[in-house]
């Protein structure tokens, strides 16, 4: 029998789930009328919209809901009455979406959904969905959804690009070039879930940033397996911060709590530690914050990338003419 109570122990998405099922057992929704979009949802719950999309997912897959083209999500049924015809010639009867339907609207619509819901909200019906198109037409475009995430990702590096004036220092165009890649990841955090270091990803706009990045290091008598090591560990250090910006929002929605109500709810566990004797540097270091350790991202990349250059500074600069 569908649940149409959530308890207080379930995760928040299924709480939420179990409250618009009440709405439309209530009669407050009836058959094709919108439910709550997701950021709706997000706003009227206080949780992430990664939660809000699970929800609907979740009443997708059962049926009660459905989406529909350039309506949204609707309760499951009969359909409500249609827009009257625009007269020939209005503005709004330009040329049905299908007609409009380009890759690049494709390839956009799909890194809005991607940006505010994570790649996991990612579908190539959903995709069609916002687009207000048939559910296959986008296959005509773009032949799977691995196929369209990487030509979001080469989109979304394609968003910023480098000054035709070079910087004449090698550590300057350094730092340009990895602020360039924090700001799209910060943007875009889903990109840094792509690819590794071991199996990267090959998109021309990606390579625009190596490029940059190989070409500040050139010429200063390096070897080539020695310049490459050092272009992979900036990457390295670049990558390995921004994967956790999508990781934060989906910790957040699969727990309903901040990451200082995660941290909170954690205190007597972290206390228990601190005051075992096992781990006395631990114990000082922690015990000497007065309102805990705020970890900052943006904090620890300046502070990182900063570290990593004035330590590879004498071996760029000690090999070659001086930068």
């Amino acid at each position: 029998m569908t649940q149409t109570t959530g308890a207080v122990g379930d995760p928040p998405y299924l709480q939420i789930a179990a409250a618009i099922r009440r709405r439309v057992a209530d009669g407050e929704l009836a058959p094709g009328d919108r439910v709550p979009s997701t950021r709706r949802i997000a706003a009227e719950w206080g949780v992430a919209l990664a939660t809000a999309t699970k929800a609907l997912t979740t009443l997708r897959l059962e049926g009660l809901v459905e989406a529909r083209p350039r309506i949204g999500t609707v309760v499951a049924g009969t359909a409500p009455a249609a827009p009257a015809a625009p007269s020939p010639g209005s503005p709004s009867s330009a040329q049905h979406p299908e007609q409009e339907l380009s890759l690049d609207r494709i390839v956009r619509t799909a890194i809005g959904i991607a940006d505010a819901e994570g790649l996991s909200a990612l579908s190539m019906r959903g995709v069609a969905a916002r687009l207000g198109v048939a559910a296959m037409s986008t296959y005509r475009y773009v032949p799977s959804k691995d196929d369209l995430v990487l030509h979001m990702a080469d989109a979304a590096f394609g968003e910023e690009s480098y000054p035709a004036d070079v910087p004449d220092h090698w550590r300057t165009r350094v730092e340009l070039g990895a602020r360039t890649l924090w700001s799209l990841y910060r943007k875009h955090p889903w990109l840094a879930q792509l690819g590794s270091l071991s199996r990267p990803l090959l998109v021309p706009r990606l390579m625009v940033h190596g490029e940059w990045m190989l070409g500040a290091l050139d010429g200063h008598g390096l070897d080539p397996t020695t310049l490459f090591d050092i272009h992979v560990l900036i990457y390295s250090h670049v990558q390995g911060l921004a994967v956790h910006l999508e990781r934060e929002a989906h910790a957040e929605a699969a727990t309903g709590q901040s990451d200082d109500q995660w941290m909170d709810s954690r205190a007597p566990a972290l206390r228990e530690l601190a005051e075992s004797g096992r781990f006395p540097t631990f114990a000082k270091v922690v015990g000497a914050f007065e309102d805990g350790y705020d970890l900052r991202l943006d904090a620890l990349f300046d502070f990182g990338l900063s570290a990593l250059l004035d330590g590879l500074t004498p071996l760029i600069e000690g090999r070659g003419p001086a930068a």
